[in-house]
């Protein structure tokens, strides 16, 4: 059995967040300078070259790329050949204490939701989920997500008989009500099928597959393509200024589910959309 040190995790886990502190989904870069040739709007070009020029100064003079560096998110794949020192939380919570210190990121996080709502000032704890997998790796999908976004975004349970346009017109719905809010261009990570709990997570994980994949399923690809289309056809644009770029991607989930159920979920990205993934 293969022992991975904590120490080992932690700095890996500190250099992951370093880094998407600084430097957005590399895929981002290349969609934004192809939707400043796309878009005419003179307001929306102007804020598109502002994210742009953000991006080079951010990691040049090391100041995040977002006033709110988030909450840490991480979906961990831990292989069946290996051993750890201690508990993965503790040490993923590690790394996330000397990162808030060390870079240094805002403090985000309160201890308790409603009522004292006394900030940790330790951005501590993440939200890890763990699945256990074949082999003796170790794998992390490491993300920073914003309140904005976070905030427009939503889950409902649907009537089983609902068809994908239905689902699709209230997605589209959703977004434009979210205007501004969520900070577009946006990116779309959705969740269909499980039950309760799993549909949000795997709207979440939809965040990290690779930027505008086709996705494998074709009737889904349709229903992403259509996404979109319509959203981006309504004028909301980015930061909600104008102009054609609202959504730059839809990432659909889907997980086998009850006969007499149709979760749906719908988690929101900002146009930082910071995220990274390490294998040890």
């Amino acid at each position: 059995m293969r022992c991975i040190p904590a120490k080992e995790i932690i700095a890996a886990v500190f250099e992951a967040i370093q880094y998407i502190s600084y430097n957005p989904d590399p895929e981002l870069h290349k969609f934004l300078v192809n939707a400043l040739q796309y878009e005419q709007d003179e307001l929306a070009r102007d804020a598109i070259k502002a994210i742009l020029e953000n991006h080079k100064l951010s990691p040049a003079n090391r100041i995040p790329l977002c006033q709110d560096t988030g909450t840490t998110i991480v979906f961990a794949q831990i292989g069946v050949g290996i051993c750890l020192e201690e508990p993965l939380t503790e040490s993923i919570n590690k790394a996330v204490r000397d990162a808030q210190k060390s870079l240094p990121l805002r403090a985000s996080m309160v201890q308790e939701p409603l009522f004292m709502r006394k900030n940790t000032n330790t951005n501590v704890p993440a939200f890890v989920h763990i699945e256990s997998i074949p082999g003796d790796s170790l794998i992390l999908e490491i993300a920073q997500k914003g309140g904005g976004a976070e905030n427009t975004s939503f889950s409902v349970m649907l009537n089983p008989s609902s068809e994908s346009d239905e689902i699709i017109d209230l997605i589209c719905s959703k977004v434009i009500e979210a205007g501004s809010k969520p900070c577009p261009p946006i990116v779309l990570g959705i969740g269909i099928g499980g039950n309760f709990e799993l549909a949000p997570i795997l709207a979440k994980k939809a965040l990290f597959e690779k930027l505008g994949r086709a996705n494998s399923i074709p009737e889904y690809a349709h229903m992403e393509k259509q996404i979109v289309e319509r959203i981006n056809k309504q004028g909301c644009g980015v930061q909600g200024l104008g102009g054609k770029i609202t959504v730059i991607a839809a990432h659909i989930k889907s997980a086998p589910c009850h006969i007499a159920s149709l979760p749906l979920a719908v988690n929101m990205q900002c146009h930082v959309h910071r995220h990274t993934r390490v294998e040890l």
